[in-house]
């Protein structure tokens, strides 16, 4: 398969998916170019994300190792996670570090990708509580993502999210 073609699938399917999940409250972060410097993880707040644990360190060092003779050209990967932190189905190791506060370790670095996610449950049937979720670079560890989900009030709460990511 051509390059060229795997793009165009690529960008066929992330169209499609932005279209379908339009209604359902989408959030989108890329990496921002800051110098190595103000890459220090920022004080606790409502905005930040908490420090690095100790286990998620050698979780995402361990990730990495085991997948470091892994070619990629682009990737398209997601996750779904419950509530509670335990994925249901997809790609990469969830760590859970308090109420709506998640990470999503992945065997690659995807510092430079974008990440999609939305409000879902596992499960076939009913529609999720409402709500918000956000996404961005896991401060610290390339090869992760920090999602925070909150209550429609904009209060942290537990609540479970579909977490698309896309690696150039």
């Amino acid at each position: 398969m051509s390059t060229s073609f795997r793009r165009k699938v690529a960008a066929v399917t992330f169209a499609v998916l932005g279209l379908s999940l339009a209604g359902g409250g989408i959030a989108i972060a890329q990496p921002s170019a800051k110098a190595p410097q103000e890459t220090v993880q920022p004080a606790r707040g409502t905005n930040s994300q908490p420090p690095v644990s100790a286990e998620s360190a050698r979780l995402a060092k361990a990730a990495l190792k085991a997948n470091a003779a892994t070619p990629l050209v682009a990737t398209n990967v997601y996750t779904v996670v419950n509530s509670n932190g335990t994925k249901a189905r997809g790609t990469g190791t969830v760590v859970k570090y308090g109420v709506g506060e998640y990470e999503v370790i992945f065997g690659y670095n995807v510092s430079a990708g974008a990440f999609l996610a939305t409000l879902s449950l596992s499960g076939s049937c009913c529609i999720p509580p409402g709500g918000e979720v956000s996404v961005a670079p896991r401060l610290l560890t390339p090869n992760a993502v920090f999602v925070q989900t909150r209550n429609s009030a904009g209060v942290p709460a537990n609540l479970g999210f579909t977490l698309l990511t896309h690696t150039p």
